[in-house]
Parts: C-alpha cells; structure tokens; sequence
C-alpha cells in the first residue's frame, strides 16, 4: 500500500469517526438516562470533534478489517476509544496536570469553558465510552463486549494509561530523573496502552487466533512506543503554529522523554527499529498482505510532523 492510498484509509476512518461521535453525542437522551445538560454536552462536543487524525479510531478499524469485521461493530469500539483518548486530553490540560491553554489549535477545553466544566466533560467522555463498548448495539455477543470492556479498562486505568500519567507526574519532582527503562515503562503505560488496545480490539472483535491476538499485540506496542517517541522528537524539533499545542513544553517541564536521555539522534535509530519491530510482527499474524495498511500505519507514526 502506498502512502496515498494510506492516506485515503486514514481520511475515511477519521470522517467516520466524526459522523458516529456527533451522533452519540446528540442532545437526546438514551434509555436510562434522565437528560444530558446543553452545557456539559457542549463541552463534551468541543472536546472530541472536529479536529485530531484519529488514528486510534483507523487502528481499530483497519485491524478488525483484517478478519473482515466491518460496520458498526468496529466503528463503535473506535468511537469509545476516541472518547478516551480525547477525556484524557481534557484532564492533562488542567492546571493541575500540564497546565496547557492550546489543544489542536485552539483553546483547551478548560479554557473555552471552565475548569469544571472541563473536569466533568472528561468524566463524561470516559464514562460513556464504557457505556458504547458495553451496548448491545455494539455486538450481540454479551461475552465479546465483555472482553471489550476488559481490555479498554485495562488499558485506560490504574495499570495503563491513568498510571502512566501519575508515574509521568511524579517524575517532573522526582530527586533522580527516570531512566530509560523507567522512561519506556511510563510511556508503554501512557501513550502506548491505547495503541495497543486499539488493534487488540481489532483481534477481539474479528475472533483471531492466539497467535494472530499476540502477534498483533506485538505490533501495537511496538507503534505505541515508536509513536511517542516521534511525540518526543516533534515536541523537541517542532514549532507550536504546526503542532497545534505548545512545543518544547517538556523539556520546559524536566519531563521524562527519550531524546532527552538518548538524544535525538538516538530518539530517531529508536523510532526506526520500533517500526521495523512492528511490521516483523505483522508478518506473524499470517495474514499476508492485507496487514500492508497496518504496516503503512507505522511508518506514518514514525514520520509525521504534527
């Protein structure tokens, strides 16, 4: 697969994505609940539409692809997903996390709307994305969504990405700076829990073999790590106007990265070898060419400029 034929995959799963997220998060209340407050679903709104790749959302889609799951299924697991991913985006703004006024070029949610609101827009995000995986709209095999809902908690919680974010914080005070060891944990934690996740899905929903569910395992915690070590570099090399937030924020902070401890030089023949390790890793699903856009989605995280 080419880098334009990618790059129309990537476009129709974000555009997807879009028009699932703005329907679920319409004003009309679900069964169950009582009514959703106009100002708390604005935010909410504000926080997770119209703007990112969306490539946790392709991932998903693209890896439950592979078994030849299409439809709502994969479509609604990715939209849970991208609800985590933007409740974190939200509370790591914070003052009391980074402190950060610009999110994909504009306001952060905190600073469009208050700190509060912000706080309960991402508790919303996160508690409704549980709510999606766990409908039976989802899939209608109870024990599949169960898995899901597993998975995703796993990934986002105490042992995932809310962990990674507190060993991340504590790092910024702490008397000695993190290794690289420590460095790669806190990151496989944070940023790469999600990524993995999101091909795991993939191989829940399509019923893989435990060698295709490991293999593909494999591969997303290897484009976990490479894509935040990519993070470190743009952050390093960047300016804000291309990233849409503000760049050079971590070494300002003393946080934790790998260019810092390997340089950048170092950071990048790390990037490389984490993209090479995860197309081997594709190579072991069996499954041929159609990983190719899997493949492709490496090389895209390893080189992107924002």
């Amino acid at each position: 697969m080419d880098a334009e034929e990618f790059r129309h995959r990537l476009d129709a799963a974000a555009m997807a994505t879009e028009a699932a997220l703005d329907a679920l998060l319409s004003p009309q209340a679900l069964e169950g609940e009582i009514a959703r407050p106009a100002r708390l679903l604005e935010a909410m709104r504000y926080s997770s539409l119209g703007g990112g790749k969306r490539l946790r959302p392709f991932l998903v889609i693209e890896s439950a692809r592979l078994f030849g799951v299409e439809g709502a299924s994969a479509l609604r697991t990715a939209c849970a997903l991208e609800m985590i991913h933007c409740y974190s985006l939200v509370h790591d703004d914070l003052p009391a996390m980074d402190d950060d006024d610009l999110r994909r070029g504009r306001p952060t949610t905190h600073k469009a709307f208050d700190e509060a609101t912000a706080i309960l827009a991402g508790d919303g995000l996160l508690t409704y994305a549980f709510d999606v995986v766990a409908d039976p709209a989802t899939h209608g095999d109870a024990s599949l969504r169960a898995a899901l809902v597993l998975a995703l908690a796993r990934a986002a919680g105490l042992g995932g990405m809310v962990g990674g974010q507190a060993l991340d914080l504590a790092a910024e005070t702490a008397a000695v700076p993190l290794g690289v060891d420590e460095t790669l944990q806190m990151q496989a934690m944070k940023t790469g829990a999600l990524l993995r996740f999101a091909v795991d899905a993939g191989a829940i929903l399509g019923c893989a073999t435990p060698e295709q569910a490991a293999a593909l395992t494999r591969y997303g915690k290897a484009l976990g790590a490479a894509f935040q070590v990519a993070d470190d570099i743009l952050d390093a090399e960047g300016d804000t106007a291309a990233l849409g937030k503000r760049a050079g924020k971590d070494a300002e902070r003393g946080k934790a990265t790998l260019v810092g401890l390997l340089g950048l030089d170092g950071a990048k023949a790390r990037c490389d070898a984490l993209v090479k390790e995860a197309t081997t890793a594709l190579a072991d699903t069996g499954l041929g060419d159609r990983t190719s856009v899997l493949a492709q989605a490496a090389r895209f995280v390893a080189n992107r400029r924002h």
